[in-house]
């Protein structure tokens, strides 16, 4: 998933919450490869390298909107034997205040699965599920599970093309949607857990939500 001017790109990253004039090559953001995970001990010399992610997104639900803010996600790729192979690091997200609950906030996890080998039909996949905080809300109280997580495939966003910003290092930036995420209803929320459901208008098929990301990554050899 190669979660990858000024125009058009501009619009829709604005609309994403990122900040004006931040697809601009002087105002990058710190990319982090702490999370790098090593190349398996099989692994082809000198062709994998480490992918950093820094995300802006939102995630809407019927006609809701909930900014998700920054997401950070790292992972390494490379061939093994001359096939293509990699390795997930770590996906960071800090809880995003979920608009319309007040004290409500709402976390990305790892849900267990990535393919990040993009082809002419999808960008990438990815297996997450969301972690709902409230004082009054259970603390598992979640959106999926880490068990029964949400599977997002996600594409080529064609309001946001992606673009080369830098060769040294090698920098880029787009956007991908996911158009046809299924959510189902909280769990493990107690007794608040259906009301939650009846703000958020869960659950929700396929075809009334989306998942946007407008996304820098740089790459670093390993």
């Amino acid at each position: 998933m190669k979660l990858l001017a000024l125009g058009a790109a501009a619009v829709a990253v604005a609309a994403l919450g990122v900040l004006p004039g931040s697809a601009s090559a002087e105002e990058l953001p710190t990319f982090d490869f702490t999370d790098c995970p090593a190349p398996p001990a099989n692994a082809d010399p000198g062709t994998w390298r480490c992918e950093a992610f820094v995300s802006q997104g939102k995630l809407t639900i019927g006609d809701q909107e909930i900014p998700l803010g920054e997401m950070r996600l790292t992972f390494s790729e490379g061939r093994v034997n001359g096939q293509y192979a990699q390795v997930f690091g770590a996906l960071r997200h800090a809880p995003a205040r979920i608009p319309g609950l007040a004290g409500a906030t709402l976390q990305l996890r790892y849900g267990g699965y990535s393919d990040f080998h993009s082809d002419d039909r999808r960008r990438g996949e990815l297996d997450v599920y969301a972690v709902v905080r409230h004082p009054l809300l259970r603390k598992d109280c979640s959106i999926g599970t880490a068990a029964m997580p949400l599977h997002t495939v996600v594409h080529d966003d064609p309001a946001v093309p992606p673009r080369i910003i830098s060769e040294n290092p090698r920098t880029a930036f787009s956007g991908t949607v996911d158009p046809d995420l299924a959510l189902p209803a909280t769990t493990g929320c107690g007794v608040l857990g259906k009301l939650v459901d009846q703000r958020l208008g869960l659950p929700s098929p396929s075809g009334e939500n989306a998942f946007h990301q407008a996304s820098y990554v740089q790459y670093k050899p390993l």
